[in-house]
């Protein structure tokens, strides 16, 4: 018997096997859960159907990861169907991982003040109202069973100017208000909603964000003296989405290995400045 024996869920957002929703869906697998998944819709001109194809090669081999569906969160038809045929596999769902974000590679590397408002909008609906989109698509179809819990991603670029980080950092502080209001709303419904804030990882998102200039800077400062690992950001969020923290509502966790505690490098000046 595993912690997620008998637990059935929907994981969004698996780009490949580095991804953090990954590692997450990895232990709640290991524990015995049911998930569906969805991917980033492959292009037209893709005939290989890469997106498709990374995730599969995951989600395949497993008899519990029930359904791989493809699904744009722009569009409010693509995740009712998603929705649906989620709640015709499962009936009722205990828990929901977001784990959705993009920006254009243009207002990432710009200074904030340079973002374009066409890419402001994308960045937003995407990385922020998705949420909403997908918690009001299970609602008012009755998908949550009481209990269930909604975790989405966050980083502490949304508390703090994170240079590099720009306009994702303002969609991360909205998706971290958008937590509370949700943990508002759904907590009527007994659904708990929280994010995870995890540390720079060698992930397909952290490469276009500038994780690799991040790690030397969070070893050295953390009150750790180390990074944080997939394996342990799987670990705190299949916690999060089980039993196991009923009763946490409406909160950011952070897992940095304590670097948004620290005010000043501290103990690590000496090392910075070498």
């Amino acid at each position: 018997m595993g912690m997620f024996t008998g637990k059935k869920g929907l994981i969004l957002g698996v780009a490949n096997d580095h991804s953090i929703a990954w590692a997450i869906a990895d232990k709640i697998l290991q524990e015995g859960g049911e998930c569906g998944f969805t991917h980033l819709p492959d292009r037209p001109d893709d005939a290989k159907k890469r997106n498709r194809r990374r995730v599969a090669k995951l989600t395949d081999p497993l008899d519990n990861a029930k359904f791989l569906m493809p699904m744009n969160v722009t569009s409010d038809e693509d995740i009712q169907t998603v929705m649906k045929a989620t709640k015709e596999e499962f009936g009722k769902i205990d828990f929901m991982l977001h784990a959705i974000a993009f920006a254009l590679m243009d207002d990432l590397k710009g200074d904030t003040i340079d973002t374009s408002r066409e890419g402001f909008k994308t960045a937003m609906e995407i990385s922020c109202y998705s949420l909403i989109a997908v918690t009001k698509a299970a609602k008012d179809i009755e998908l949550f069973n009481p209990d269930a819990a909604v975790l989405t991603m966050s980083y502490y670029g949304g508390e703090k100017a994170v240079p590099g980080y720009n306009v994702m950092g303002i969609c991360k502080a909205a998706l971290d208000a958008t937590v509370r209001y949700l943990a508002f709303d759904l907590g009527a419904h007994q659904v708990r909603v929280n994010a995870l804030s995890a540390g720079p990882l060698k992930t397909l998102a952290g490469k276009g964000a500038g994780v690799d200039d991040m790690l030397p800077l969070y070893e050295a400062v953390s009150p750790l003296q180390r990074n944080i690992t997939h394996d342990e950001v799987g670990n705190c969020g299949a916690f999060m989405l089980s039993p196991l923290s009923n009763g946490i509502s409406g909160d950011i966790i952070h897992q940095d290995a304590g670097y948004h505690c620290m005010g000043s490098p501290g103990r690590a000046t000496e090392k910075l400045r070498s």
